[in-house]
């Protein structure tokens, strides 16, 4: 990381935090901000995102500062990228990944349009895209894994009576997600459409290992479950059994529900697995110095793309 200077780490609790102030000392220019980002993905060996060649150049192009010698095209670190195409500044897209890092609960895109000095749609586009670089194909959990499902939004009591569903009380029009923390580690998260045998065991089924050991509680989806599988029973008041417990996924959840009511007051339906896969990546890179977070989120822009007209479609 040679555009970073170590002594603008603050060191608490052994992980290298930065301040908002040091932020703005590290990254003092769009210039300064876009060489860092050409860092974190070429290293020393800068490479044409239209061809793959290592063959390039420096050039005098405003926005396209460099041309690649075999396919002639003239490119940025931003071609290839969730950054593409976006006009806003690379020190304002470092920003939003230093907000991204450090917001543990989320951060409302009316908040992130003030510290960044843009539109609040532009805002709320730019955090969209950032929650696609958030997105990562997890390893196989192994060891002891918790799994847990959660209910999000729906309250039917807010909306207009054409838009009810008059289906009674419960769950009833929300969201469902289940979530699998490694005990000391990751987790993963994923929205599904009912909380099933079929959904639960086959999101379990796919991200943990075959010699896994599974806690769940006593939901009649789980059983049968092809792991090792222990329950703490829910239905009768008991949390704890010894090992069998699932407290680390639900303060998962606890966080995600101050997200959902504190930060963004609601998550509509249509985008609610972007912010549960934000909430589920961050937390897993939560013990990272503040920089190594950020790099994460910027290496994840690499390779994807998320159009206005696809966001709103």
């Amino acid at each position: 990381m040679k555009q970073v200077d170590s002594k603008e780490r603050i060191v608490m609790n052994k992980k290298q935090k930065i301040s908002t102030k040091q932020f703005f000392r590290m990254f003092p220019s769009d210039e300064v901000a876009m060489k860092q980002f050409e860092e974190w993905r070429w290293g020393e060996n800068r490479q044409c995102p239209h061809c793959d060649s290592f063959r390039t150049v420096e050039c005098s192009h405003k926005t396209m500062p460099y041309r690649c010698k075999d396919c002639r095209k003239r490119f940025s670190v931003r071609i290839g990228t969730v950054m593409q195409a976006s006009n806003l500044g690379y020190q304002t897209w470092m920003q939003a990944c230093y907000i991204a890092t450090v917001g543990i609960k989320g951060t409302a895109s009316t908040k992130v349009s003030g510290d960044v000095d843009a539109t609040q749609k532009s805002a709320w586009f730019l955090g969209h895209r950032l929650r696609k670089a958030w997105e990562r194909d997890g390893n196989l959990m192994e060891g002891v894994v918790e799994v847990d499902e959660a209910y999000f939004g729906g309250k039917e009591a807010n909306k207009h009576k054409s838009k009810k569903l008059n289906a009674g009380r419960g769950t009833v029009g929300k969201t469902a997600v289940v979530a699998a923390k490694e005990r000391d580690g990751d987790i993963q998260a994923k929205v599904v459409a009912e909380t099933t045998k079929r959904e639960l065991q086959g999101f379990i089924e796919e991200n943990t290992d075959i010699g896994a050991t599974v806690y769940t509680d006593d939901h009649k989806a789980y059983t049968g479950l092809a792991r090792k599988h222990g329950t703490v029973k829910h239905s009768v008041g008991e949390y704890v059994k010894g090992q069998a417990h699932i407290n680390g996924v639900e303060s998962f959840w606890a966080l995600l529900k101050r997200g959902y009511h504190g930060t963004h007051h609601h998550m509509s339906p249509k985008h609610i697995h972007r912010y549960v896969n934000e909430f589920a990546s961050r937390h897993s890179i939560r013990k990272l110095d503040t920089i190594d977070a950020m790099q994460i989120i910027a290496k994840g822009m690499v390779g994807k793309r998320l159009t206005y007209k696809e966001l709103i479609a």
